[in-house]
């Protein structure tokens, strides 16, 4: 360093700011009604008390908030503030040696102890002109600690507590440190951190099995609403490829008849902005969305940025495709897995800069018709800055917009993404099974720095994948599988159909469904209801009803004797709503165990004394003990959703 760029009185050190994505690289994300903690380690040479203040406010204010920072341990200190309002917010820390507190805290220390203090009290005396400032009390204070006829009032005056409440609100504040840089946090909409999806394919939404419309989705919006779901997510809507189209169960060569995979974008029909004729018209679209709205769920539509070999991009636009030497154009492989019907786009095309705009564009069309949420198919096959710039285009325009990123792939792209970003993350609790597997995996996405960028959104099953726990499996796995998704995040979601009624036939050795609807139209019993159909209805209603379960990041494990039980408490701030889930991980044997309650989380006192109400069953149990037996017989129910209540003894 050079001596001119040192601000040598400084003697605070802050480091370790949170929350910060990369430095404040990218901002840390949250919703409205959230608590932002912040913590920094700060510290400096030396005894002198140290004094720390949080500094915020909404970017487009002038004017900051500031905030008292308190020690915690090990020079750790924080502080917490509520953002109410959507928007960008900034905040940065500074912390300086308060010498006043400083002197006080010695003051005591020497007058308790029978020292004479006679010069402190003119240490006192200046402390008080230097915050006073002309101020008539603190002169006359001063006055009193510098007259030699009254020491013993001057010094009962300090040891008050009248005065130690004078140093704490007037800190003496010279040669201050502040944090390098400030940090920016996003507030975004509740329904960011906070949903329930259902995913049905519209073209088997029909009662009568054959070719669904939008106006059959609009018949079945009432079921999907009275189970809890506040979104509504359709696979591709668009026209879908003639040529090298796909088959049943993926097979090379489809049937005459044989529908494709709405994944094959694009025809002599039209490309991304259209609509598949069998579908409806556009108008018939718009409808949808303003039926579903009225029933307080959103259309997710999936955006697929990929061709079929007829797609009128392909025609008009060869440049934006890999030309082979051949003369053909690159389809999209993932060996030994190709797809003949897909061409992906050449994000290295000299033409990027008209490819990006065009591909923006479909963002903006769709939401013109209505449509705030995508789900976005296998961001991770395209370039990270083109998401950046795109997504940060759509948000400029426009508020509330969710992007949900479909990128089941390595760890630190599916970082990557959610940072420069998508708000919500498909996730690999899909593969989490054990208990192990769950507590790790869980406290990696909720305690650690993870939190501020990546959203989870937990998917026990999707159209491409029909994990191998849930193979010929009976109901039991589907329901414990559904439980630990809606309650260990706050967004998850179903493949609807196929895990309502416990669609478990696979491709032999694969994670794919055999006779996929991905290739073909299912004819579903919509007007069927089983437990299982109950218990996703139960589960979303205490959602709902329960601001303990509408987040992520107030989860906390517990012990409990069995490998084959997972306990966990959610709560909030306040505590003012409490719960508590056991689930047994065996769908075929009943477990017991004993669970022990976290007393400091819950703040319970040395005489427990609870109630927990099972919002499944309606079992009701009073507590008296820090450990509980609790047993889970899987063909009863495989879980426990208690909700707790603290009587007051314990308070």
């Amino acid at each position: 360093y050079l001596m001119s760029d040192i601000k040598g009185q400084a003697r605070v050190i802050i480091e370790n700011v949170q929350p910060q994505v990369d430095g404040g690289l990218y901002p840390a994300k949250f919703t409205t009604g959230d608590l932002v903690k912040v913590t920094a380690d700060i510290f400096g040479d030396g005894h002198d008390h140290i004094r720390a203040q949080v500094l915020f406010k909404k970017a487009s204010n002038e004017s900051w908030s500031t905030l008292e920072l308190k020690p915690q341990w090990n020079d750790n200190w924080a502080a917490s503030f509520h953002v109410d309002e959507k928007g960008f917010y900034l905040f940065t820390i500074r912390a300086w040696m308060d010498h006043f507190e400083t002197w006080y805290d010695g003051f005591v220390k020497k007058a308790k102890a029978g020292v004479d203090v006679h010069v402190e009290l003119m240490e006192g005396a200046a402390f008080l002109k230097k915050i006073g400032k002309g101020d008539p009390y603190f002169q006359s204070l001063a006055e009193t600690f510098t007259a030699k006829e009254k020491y013993i009032e001057a010094v009962e005056k300090i040891l008050s507590p009248t005065f130690s409440k004078i140093v704490h609100e007037h800190p003496v504040i010279d040669h201050e440190t502040f944090f390098e840089r400030e940090l920016k946090l996003i507030v975004e909409s509740k329904k960011a951190s906070f949903s329930a999806w259902y995913e049905l394919f519209p073209r088997s939404a029909s009662l009568e099995g054959k070719h669904g419309t939008f106006k059959d989705v609009i018949k079945l919006l009432p079921r999907v609403a009275s189970m809890g779901f506040d979104v509504l997510y359709l696979p591709p809507i668009h026209p879908i490829g003639k040529v090298n189209r796909k088959g049943k169960n993926n097979n090379v060569k489809a049937e005459a008849g044989e529908p494709g995979s709405p994944w094959a974008i694009g025809s002599d029909e039209g490309g991304h902005k259209s609509i598949h004729p069998k579908l409806g018209s556009l108008a018939d679209f718009k409808k949808l969305v303003g039926e579903a709205r009225k029933l307080d769920i959103e259309i997710a539509m999936d955006i697929a940025f990929q061709c079929a070999p007829d797609h009128p991009y392909v025609s008009d636009h060869p440049q934006w495709f890999k030309q082979r030497p051949d003369g053909s154009i690159q389809y999209a492989e993932n060996p030994p897995k190709k797809y003949q019907d897909i061409y992906p786009f050449n994000f290295e095309s000299e033409d990027w800069k008209q490819l990006w705009e065009e591909l923006r564009s479909v963002f903006e069309f769709w939401i013109e018709q209505g449509v705030k949420i995508f789900r976005v198919d296998n961001p991770h096959t395209k370039p990270i800055r083109f998401w950046q710039w795109l997504i940060a285009e759509v948000n400029r325009k426009h508020e509330d917009i969710i992007f949900l990123s479909e990128a089941f792939t390595r760890p630190r792209i599916m970082a990557s993404l959610a940072k420069v970003g998508f708000t919500q993350s498909y996730t690999y609790f899909t593969w989490r099974v054990t208990k192990e597997e769950i507590t790790e995996y869980l406290n990696e996405l909720v305690h650690t720095g993870s939190r501020y960028y990546f959203r989870p959104n937990f998917w026990p099953n999707t159209p491409d994948i029909l994990p191998f726990h849930l193979q010929h499996q009976g109901e039991n796995i589907f329901i414990l599988r559904l439980a630990l998704a809606a309650t260990l995040s706050s967004s998850f979601g179903i493949y609807g159909p196929a895990y309502e009624f416990y669609d478990n036939q696979p491709m032999p050795g694969r994670e794919e469904y055999l006779d996929s609807e991905k290739y073909e139209i299912k004819k579903h019993d919509w007007k069927k209801t089983n437990r299982m159909t109950d218990i996703i209805t139960l589960l979303n209603r205490a959602r709902k009803n329960h601001p303990a379960l509408q987040s992520t990041w107030n989860l906390h494990f517990c012990t409990i004797q069995d490998q084959n039980l997972l306990a966990y408490v959610k709560a909030t701030e306040d505590l003012t709503d409490i719960f508590l889930i056991i689930v047994n991980l065996d769908p075929n044997q009943r477990h017991s165990g004993f669970v022990q309650l976290p007393k400091e989380r819950l703040k319970l006192g040395d005489h427990v004394n609870i109630k927990v109400h099972d919002l499944i069953t309606d079992e009701h149990y009073t507590w008296t003990q820090e450990w509980n037996y609790v047993e889970l017989d899987p063909f009863k129910m495989p879980f426990h959703l208690f909700k707790v209540e603290i009587r007051e003894s314990n308070m």
